[in-house]
């Protein structure tokens, strides 16, 4: 096994992990869902903007939910990707979003940037070098 396989190994497991985590964070924005729900249902006879305010909750925490979802599968299928050596562009792609979810997701997207750059690794993936 050559050290770069080695390390796209490791990124494969990364992404894994990462893409797991993102999962179970997305559930966090549930909790601004169900306390919009509670707001938006109870009935408040001295305030008028309960309502707005328990759909402003909603929205935002459903926005939040699918946008950590369909992040966390688009993680998971490019530690896939990575480990079959193939869409070199998607797995490019997201390592830039991963970029903009924090410190693991910056530390783990630039890392698999530099990587990537690699002309070894893009000839791993039918690449140009």
């Amino acid at each position: 096994m050559t050290g770069e396989n080695h390390n796209l190994n490791v990124f494969r497991v990364l992404f894994l992990i990462k893409g797991i985590f993102t999962l179970l964070i997305s559930l966090f924005p549930l909790l601004y869902v169900f306390m919009g729900l509670f707001i938006f249902n109870n009935e408040f006879e001295d305030f008028d903007n309960f309502g707005l305010t328990g759909l402003i909750f909603v929205t935002i925490g459903s926005v939040i939910f699918l946008f950590l979802i369909g992040l966390g599968i688009l993680t998971i299928l490019a530690g896939k990707y990575l480990g079959e050596r193939r869409k070199y562009d998607f797995i490019f792609v997201i390592a830039i979003l991963n970029c903009l979810t924090g410190i693991l997701g910056i530390l783990l997207g630039i890392f698999t940037i530099i990587e990537l750059n690699k002309p070894n690794v893009k000839r791993l993936f039918g690449k140009p070098a």
